[in-house]
């Protein structure tokens, strides 16, 4: 079965609030949740002859598909579209503080930065530090490497033991849904 416009609408009504959400607590960013939302619903209108499920629930999943994979997409050329957009100035329309703050709570970003502040403050010192270097600061593995006096694969083990470290905290954490990725 192939969708149409009117199936692709539908989906979008039936899945695009949860959609957000899943969005917002993953990027941690109202705005990119919004704009993910809608390369999600667009991507899925261009290629809707190609579903060839059977039922609602399959085409929930197949939209969803096309919502991690924009997601992945996202976190692999997130810089270089910001500087293309740049370059060519483009601005996109910015939420408005009342859509900020009802996307914010929607996903519970409140809750979730505590959570991981709180999981964050557990590990030991060392991969605190490590964390804080390459997520907080947003340091690369070479800046990282120069700065604790080792090598950049050196670097590099000691943040994915850090990130690995706190996402087994924050799994253990009742009803976190929390993705700790490096996004570089």
């Amino acid at each position: 079965m192939s969708l149409d416009a009117d199936d692709i609408s539908r989906l979008y009504r039936s899945h695009a609030r949860a959609m957000l959400t899943f969005f917002a607590r993953r990027t941690y960013d109202p705005e990119t949740a919004v704009d993910l939302v809608a390369e999600t619903f667009a991507a899925a209108f261009a290629s809707r002859h190609q579903f060839r499920g059977d039922s609602d629930e399959e085409a929930g999943a197949w939209v969803y598909g096309i919502a991690r994979h924009q997601l992945s997409a996202l976190f692999r050329k997130g810089q270089v579209e910001r500087r293309a957009l740049s370059r060519l100035e483009v601005e996109r329309r910015a939420l408005t503080d009342p859509e900020y703050e009802r996307i914010e709570q929607l996903a519970d970003l409140a809750e979730l930065r505590n959570l991981v502040a709180d999981r964050l403050a557990e590990l030991p010192a060392e991969h605190r530090r490590i964390v804080g270097l390459r997520i907080v600061e947003e340091r690369s593995y070479a800046d990282i490497a120069a700065a604790l006096d080792i090598s950049e694969q050196t670097a590099r083990a000691r943040v994915s033991r850090a990130l690995r470290a706190l996402a087994v905290q924050l799994e253990a954490a009742p009803q976190a849904d929390v993705e700790v990725t490096d996004r570089g």
